[in-house]
């Protein structure tokens, strides 16, 4: 699956400082975050789960799936989650030009605004890039948007079918703290990882008096 790292170190959150790696609070919050969706029965599925905790999330959508999905879209809205932009076609910002990764930001922007209307409008700018790869001239480009670039401080690894879903668990639980931003995927590629542990990660967030807050 290549390189990726499960707890973000405080060495990369100072290089990146402009981005929103964690969000430290003294309230015991911590922030679920759940990207690609929405996804037919699988975005529902983490909303069941999510209702039966009383847990609020932040959910990054692709573009072409708002538009393909638009009901689930919201139904995340309505049921009090909020939404962040992960481009129109989930785009490797890394094998994108600057140009076409701007305007594909503002295509998924639009299929948002489409779908939002009066009180339910998504007044949040807030941007996940897909893989979390994003070129310094893009990001520049993002952050003069008005977006917050969100990326993560617990990295579930759900994506990953090489390891088990025990795994998963574990790089959730074993890391997440006051402040952590968590991130899952409501996928289909993660969905076997994903069934077995957003559960239990609800359950241990219960038992041990986590709250749960959007990002805006």
């Amino acid at each position: 699956m290549g390189f990726y790292w499960i707890k973000t170190n405080s060495i990369i959150k100072k290089i990146f400082s402009k981005y929103v790696w964690d969000l430290p609070n003294n309230e015991n919050k911590v922030y679920l975050t759940f990207d690609d969706g929405p996804t037919p029965q699988i975005t529902e599925w983490v909303l069941e789960q999510l209702h039966q905790h009383n847990a609020k999330a932040t959910f990054f959508f692709i573009g072409k799936n708002i538009e393909a999905y638009p009901s689930i879209f919201t139904k995340t809205i309505n049921e009090g989650h909020a939404i962040g932009n992960h481009t129109f076609n989930h785009l490797n910002g890394w094998k994108t030009s600057t140009e076409e990764y701007s305007t594909n930001i503002s295509l998924c922007d639009n299929a948002i605004s489409d779908l939002t209307v009066g009180d339910s409008k998504n007044k949040s700018k807030i941007f996940r890039p897909p893989y979390g790869k994003i070129t310094p001239k893009q990001a520049a480009k993002v952050l003069k948007k008005g977006y917050k670039i969100v990326m993560w401080d617990v990295l579930s690894a759900d994506f990953d079918q090489t390891i088990s879903r025990e795994k998963c668990l574990e790089n959730v639980v074993s890391n997440a703290k006051t402040g952590s931003i968590i991130v899952f995927h409501d996928s289909v590629k993660a969905f076997k990882n994903l069934e077995y542990a957003l559960p239990k990660v609800l359950d241990y967030l219960d038992k041990n008096n986590f709250i749960y807050e959007t990002i805006g």
